[in-house]
């Protein structure tokens, strides 16, 4: 067994029932179990309430509900509210623990008890573009002011990652009543402009899978021009972005 008792797995969930089980039930055959399993969700309809507390009876964790979709910042916020441990990792419903989940994150965690890190890091869609080697297949992300790489803004991301159950103390409650892709960005700038310290897993696919089926697909939406593959849009989005936030860190 690996037992991370002083660690509280949050789990935010809307409407995708089956791949919370799957998500828990890859923890259970790894033999991970954690000190409390909190599953945050954001006013379900009925159909996967349903199958959400029969979930619960397999899974014995606690539900934290809302009668009304509130959106992703009210989701997280209330979840981590509930949390008892000293310790949190933060998981979206729509990922699989794999493999080498155990022996890294018992390799994080070590860190974490021992250095004044506020978040380490196991999953992204790309590299952090300014890392440092650390130690045991983590490095630490480095955020200068002259730093190019606008991607640099994703030092704090939604992707599954450990972080201390205090961080809304220090970087504040996630805002909510916007497009969850907002909350997530408006995260990204107080963990740059209140100094926040993390790691970032070298292997940063090997960790986690990343599954949304037909039945259950993605339930983020984004607005229509920052998916098109016009390479027009893209100099604009990239100018764009390097004004934007760079303004947002620097000078906001």
């Amino acid at each position: 067994m690996f037992e991370f008792n002083d660690v509280a797995l949050l789990i935010t969930h809307y409407n995708r029932s089956s791949s919370l089980r799957r998500l828990l039930q890859s923890f259970k055959d790894l033999n991970c179990s954690f000190g409390e399993i909190i599953v945050s969700d954001d006013g379900s309809d009925i159909d996967s309430m349903k199958a959400l507390e029969e979930c619960q009876r397999l899974f014995n964790f606690r539900l934290i509900t809302t009668p009304i979709n509130r959106g992703l910042g009210n989701n997280i916020n209330k979840g981590q509210d509930a949390v008892s441990c000293p310790y949190t990792l933060y998981v979206q419903e729509d990922f699989i623990a794999t493999d080498a989940f155990p022996g890294n994150f018992s390799a994080a965690i070590d860190i974490f008890r021992a250095r004044d890190f506020d978040l380490i890091r196991f999953y992204a869609y790309l590299k952090f573009p300014y890392l440092e080697e650390y130690e045991s297949g983590f490095s630490e992300m480095r955020i200068g002011k002259w730093q190019m790489d606008y991607t640099k803004i994703y030092a704090y991301s939604d992707h599954p990652h450990l972080r201390k159950s205090t961080f809304m103390n220090k970087f504040g409650r996630y805002e909510e009543g916007i497009k969850g892709d907002k909350t997530e960005y408006k995260m990204c700038i107080s963990f740059i402009k209140n100094k926040g310290r993390g790691l970032f897993l070298n292997e940063y696919k090997s960790m986690f899978d990343q599954v949304n089926s037909v039945t259950e697909p993605s339930t983020m939406k984004r607005s229509s021009w920052t998916e098109t593959k016009s390479p027009l849009v893209g100099l604009i989005r990239y100018l764009y972005r390097q004004v934007k936030y760079n303004f947002d860190i620097y000078l906001s």
